[in-house]
């Protein structure tokens, strides 16, 4: 796991729209060889419990370019979510 400290990416909407995410931290599945980033939108009030996206991703040719993917299969979820919880508890977040 690599915890990235004050970084943002941007994730185009659905309508183009250019949406500023803050990376929480990105980890290694070893079962499936992906790799996932943990994002929260930045105008969220820190105030309220906060949505929290995970994506699957691979970088780009240029290291600070990203290609991200959508969770799809239900197989796929039960791993990232076992291994986003437990690095959750193990943050104290």
């Amino acid at each position: 796991m690599a915890l990235i400290e004050e970084e943002r990416i941007i994730i185009p909407g659905e309508n183009g729209e250019e949406n500023l995410y803050e990376v929480i931290f990105t980890f290694d599945i070893e079962e499936n060889n992906q790799s996932y980033v943990a994002v929260v939108p930045v105008e969220q009030s820190e105030d309220e419990e906060q949505e929290v996206f995970v994506f699957r991703y691979e970088e780009k040719d240029n290291q600070d370019d990203l290609m991200l993917f959508s969770i799809e299969s239900d197989e796929e979820w039960d791993i990232v979510e076992e291994t986003f919880n437990t690095l959750v508890d193990q943050m104290d977040l």
